[in-house]
């Protein structure tokens, strides 16, 4: 071997190791509190909010793992993909038990069990309307469907088409429904995230998918102060806080009519359809908060206070003893916030007085003491 080519060697030794070395000084190089993590899923955008101690290395690792675990859901749950779990599962024979992956069956129990909880008012079998009424992966024109269009598709609505076996870990459809999971995968998807990150020992997290958020520690550590998060004034104009709550190791997910819509003849249809009349809902209760140790969970169940209404609404929170939020539209215009009594409970009277957040007070039970029954 030649000088020349000695040297050539010797340089290219060099370089590699100074690369290493460049590469390993920045995977180790601290990152200033807090770490924020932002992008486009779902149709929507996730924003992961973390104030642990975090070098350059530790941050890549904890994207690129929550961002395997969104694509996990997405590829479960998607009725915007042919090759998705549950689109395969809407094609299948009829009667025929499936198996499923685990977590396309506990979002599937997590439904179930609302809707019947509900009767009826959270329903995942409303794909079909949801489809018809343009705000499906069908993308269908901003039109209101025909009487016969929608009484074909009301009639194979029912969660009861679909039985799931939590043990053998199958399902199966008894009827032609179209699943859609939208109203429950993002806050599944969120809870998924939380636990990844729980798993990778961070303690001190925001987790915010598309407004379904989910915190654990704190947002100052060293100072022990709270996350704290915005319930949106339920409008269609730009973005603003009603209400600013903390979020202790809770998660919230919001269901409101104001956001997604269309219009036609000068009447707003919103994209909430209430599986049991196959139209959307056209109530007074704009906006619907729950807060719930589980986003999934919470997901669902603001999903079915909103198609319920307000009174009603209230009435099956109570019984189910839900931690909610209720901003109710008046007929003068006005806002009127309602807690119910576990969102009292967990908030405290000096915080929700503070706020102007009223404690939802039974009609029937006025009526009744007015009239000394």
């Amino acid at each position: 071997m030649n000088r020349y080519h000695r040297s050539s060697r010797v340089i290219g030794l060099v370089l590699l190791i100074t690369l290493l070395l460049v590469g390993c000084s920045e995977n180790d190089r601290p990152l200033e509190a807090p770490v924020r993590f932002e992008g486009a899923i779902f149709g929507t955008f996730y924003q992961v909010t973390v104030t642990d101690p975090l070098t350059q290395g530790e941050a890549n690792a904890l994207e690129e793992g929550f961002l395997e675990e969104l694509e996990s859901v997405d590829q479960a749950m998607s009725t915007y993909r042919d090759d998705a779990e549950l689109m395969v599962f809407n094609e299948t024979p009829l009667n025929e038990w499936q198996p499923l992956s685990n977590e396309l069956i506990e979002v599937l129990a997590i439904s179930r069990s609302v809707s019947e909880e509900s009767s009826g008012a959270f329903d995942i079998t409303v794909g079909g309307l949801v489809n018809l009424w343009s705000f499906g992966p069908e993308a269908r024109p901003e039109v209101v469907p025909s009487e016969t269009e929608l009484n074909e598709r009301l009639a194979t609505v029912g969660y009861d088409a679909i039985d799931v076996d939590t043990q053998a870990m199958q399902a199966r459809r008894t009827r032609d429904v179209f699943a859609d999971l939208s109203a429950v995968a993002k806050g599944h998807a969120t809870d998924r995230v939380a636990a990844y990150l729980d798993q990778q020992g961070v303690e001190h997290y925001l987790v915010n998918l598309g407004g379904d958020l989910i915190s654990r520690g704190y947002r100052d550590p060293e100072t022990q102060e709270s996350w704290r998060v915005g319930i949106e004034v339920p409008h269609t104009g730009p973005q603003q806080a009603q209400h600013i709550l903390p979020l202790e190791n809770m998660s919230v997910a919001t269901s409101g009519d104001y956001r997604n819509y269309f219009e036609e003849d000068g009447k707003r249809y919103s994209h909430t359809i209430d599986p049991r009349t196959g139209r959307p809902v056209n109530n007074r209760l704009a906006s619907v908060s729950v807060f719930h140790p589980s986003n999934a969970w919470a997901d669902a169940w603001a999903t079915a206070l909103t198609v319920t209404g307000s009174d009603a609404g209230m009435q099956l929170a109570l019984e189910h003893d839900l931690n909610a939020l209720l901003l109710i539209k008046s007929e003068e215009g006005q806002w009127q916030s309602l807690g119910t009594p576990a969102f009292i409970n967990y908030f405290g009277d000096a915080l929700v007085e503070e706020l102007g957040i009223d404690a939802w007070e039974d009609p029937s039970a006025t009526r009744q003491t007015a009239t000394g029954e």
